[in-house]
């Protein structure tokens, strides 16, 4: 099933989706309510949805608990981390104010990392299986946007960061990463979901501008 109204934004770590999801609200701030003009000069009065910005992990109780987990504070093993993407994950899409929930009153949602995640990062390190067990009853995004970034690039964004390295953040894992998400994108794109790749490698406000105009395409946004 794809859910109308929702787009996520994956890549690997260090592509720079949190910043692009930064950049995406600051961008629908400046257009909201933005009024249209037509060649005659007459307002159309177009007014933009609200948008609802996200991540996972979510900010909630498991959320937090994967990401204490991530930073190597609490040890867990392989398919306890998995499984707790798809708890939280499943509390992200179906709990009061939740992702269906804000969709079907018209909302925009945009996610900063969803499934697709769980299918590359977790099916590398338990298998594929459990991940697309786990992860199969959820709804599909409408948009999936895809930051392509070298394995070497995105090392040596990570390295400028300030806060700690996280489980996953070396580079040959990272090059498995990559090699899993260009695998994964083709059975998105024959489930019928709009697939767009970006290149990761461009400037910050070049690639936010892209995106924009890929989010602006969905029906939502009357385009």
């Amino acid at each position: 099933m794809i859910l109308a109204n929702f787009a996520v934004i994956e890549g690997c770590d260090g592509s720079g989706t949190t910043t692009q999801l930064k950049l995406l609200v600051k961008n629908f701030e400046k257009n909201k309510n933005r009024e249209t003009v037509s060649l005659t000069g007459v307002n159309s009065g177009k007014i933009y949805p609200s948008l609802y910005a996200t991540n996972e992990p979510t900010q909630g109780h498991i959320g937090l608990l994967i990401r204490r987990i991530l930073k190597g504070e609490i040890p867990a093993e392989k398919e306890t981390i998995a499984r707790l993407f798809a708890a939280d994950r499943g509390e992200h899409i179906h709990a009061p104010g939740g992702i269906a929930e804000r969709c079907a009153r018209g909302e925009l949602v945009v996610s900063d990392r969803y499934t697709p995640s769980s299918l590359v990062y977790q099916g590398l390190e338990c298998g594929r299986e459990l991940p697309e067990t786990l992860n199969s009853a959820f709804p599909h995004p409408e948009l999936l946007i895809y930051l392509d970034l070298d394995s070497e690039a995105a090392i040596k964004r990570i390295g400028k960061r300030k806060e700690e390295q996280e489980i996953y953040e070396d580079l040959e894992f990272q090059k498995k990463v990559r090699a899993a998400y260009l695998d994964i994108l083709p059975f998105y794109e024959e489930a019928g979901i709009k697939v767009i790749r970006l290149n990761g490698e461009k400037a910050q406000d070049e690639l936010a501008d892209e995106i924009w105009s890929a989010l602006c395409k969905m029906p939502i946004m009357g385009k």
